[in-house]
């Protein structure tokens, strides 16, 4: 979910200020290279501001990944630096770099993953980045280099298909969804970048994965080219007429992305590489299909109406109390019938979520290093998808 947005076409007031860049652009290097260099800013930024500029000295005289460690040995000889790789993401490496034990100081190194470009616009992301951070709905960003970030740390768990589940807990989540589908939710927005993302995918699928799309022991699980292509004009056409309101949305909310911080009771969402305009009944049904899991998916956990209404009821009240101005949810009523509103678009949008998955996973199953099964997790969108493309086609709006 790319937000391909030109920068010419972005508000004044949205575009970011500056970003540190680390190192210069060379051929090769990898990710190793990649990743030394960023744990490397993490330390000079970790303790002295001023190292900014030395890093750059440093970067120059100790190139690659091994002049990398020796420069740390040379310069810090008794600094007890430790990390810890995270494992659950199925898109990019992710990397904590600590001192503390608790890992009070922890800053995180992301390395984006091999391929990532064609559906990812890496500066639309640190666009957004900076724009959900000064609404206080983002970590810090500390810099920007070749193929990643460093950024903050949030003390908190990652949140699970349990976890969502929890009324207490999907109460947080659905208001600060509602927090961030309120940035500029008054001004002028752009055209919802759904669409855009969903060609761009087929179009990926079709020039890059033709052949094997097409292989005769694929169909039985794939759809053909044709039928994507009749599957998307028809959601097009169909969803477009809903009325769903145009927002800012994460649209990559799956559980993992949720920080639970029990101490401020609280949840923040992470990982902006989707983040954009888009359609806000696409970003609430994104979300419940993922209460399914990724890598264990798990169907039957879709929320129940009642747990889709309690959750709807939330993100209205705060959402309301966001974009009208009322003071403390007082005098924020909603209707039933809203709320039946609501729960008809974002049922029939969960279908685009499952459609734009499924051909994401059959790109990154072809460019992809990280150990998942991405082929299997495409065949399993698309089957959920038509198995409850009838069922949400018969869910009407009341007039």
């Amino acid at each position: 979910m790319t937000r391909d947005v030109p920068s010419r076409d972005v508000p004044a007031y949205q575009r970011p200020g500056p970003v540190g860049r680390v190192g210069r652009r060379r051929r090769g290097g990898g990710v190793c290279s990649v990743l030394f260099a960023g744990c490397l800013w993490v330390v000079l930024f970790f303790f002295s501001f001023c190292a900014k500029r030395f890093m750059l000295i440093v970067w120059e005289r100790f190139p690659g990944p091994l002049g990398c460690q020796a420069c740390w040995r040379h310069i810090w000889p008794e600094l007890f630096l430790s990390f810890q790789l995270f494992t659950d993401g199925i898109t990019n490496k992710l990397v904590a770099c600590y001192t503390d034990e608790g890992m009070a100081d922890a800053v995180l190194v992301r390395v984006y993953g091999r391929k990532t470009e064609l559906f990812v616009d890496r500066e639309t992301e640190l666009r957004n980045f900076q724009v959900l951070r000064a609404h206080g709905c983002a970590p810090d960003l500390y810099c920007a280099f070749q193929n990643g970030l460093c950024y903050q740390f949030l003390p908190g768990i990652a949140l699970g298909p349990d976890h969502v589940r929890d009324p207490h807990i999907f109460r947080l989540v659905a208001q600060e969804m509602a927090r961030v589908h309120a940035i500029h939710a008054n001004g002028s927005l752009p055209k919802p970048i759904l669409w855009q993302k969903l060609h761009k995918y087929l179009t990926l699928v079709k020039t890059e994965l033709s052949p094997k799309v097409s292989n005769p022991s694929l169909q039985q699980d794939v759809p053909s080219l044709e039928m994507l292509e009749h599957e998307l004009a028809w959601m097009k056409e169909t969803l477009s007429q809903l009325g769903s309101p145009v927002v800012l949305c994460h649209n990559d909310l799956l559980c993992k992305n949720i920080i639970y911080d029990g101490t401020q009771e609280h949840v923040r969402f992470i990982d902006y590489e989707y983040t954009g305009y888009n359609y806000q009944a696409f970003d609430i049904g994104n979300h419940f299909n993922e209460f399914a899991g990724v890598k264990e998916v798990d169907y039957r956990l879709y929320p129940s109406k009642e747990t889709q209404l309690q959750w709807l009821r939330s993100y209205l009240q705060a959402y309301k109390q966001l974009t009208q101005g009322s003071e403390g949810g007082m005098g924020v009523a909603v209707s039933e019938e809203e709320l039946e509103a609501l729960y008809v678009q974002v049922n029939k949008f969960s279908l685009a979520s499952h459609f734009l998955w499924a051909c994401w996973g059959l790109i990154q199953d072809k460019y992809s290093t990280i150990d998942f099964n991405f082929l299997r997790y495409a065949k399993l969108r698309f089957k959920q998808y038509f198995k409850m493309k009838p069922v949400v086609t018969a869910l009407q709006i009341s007039k």
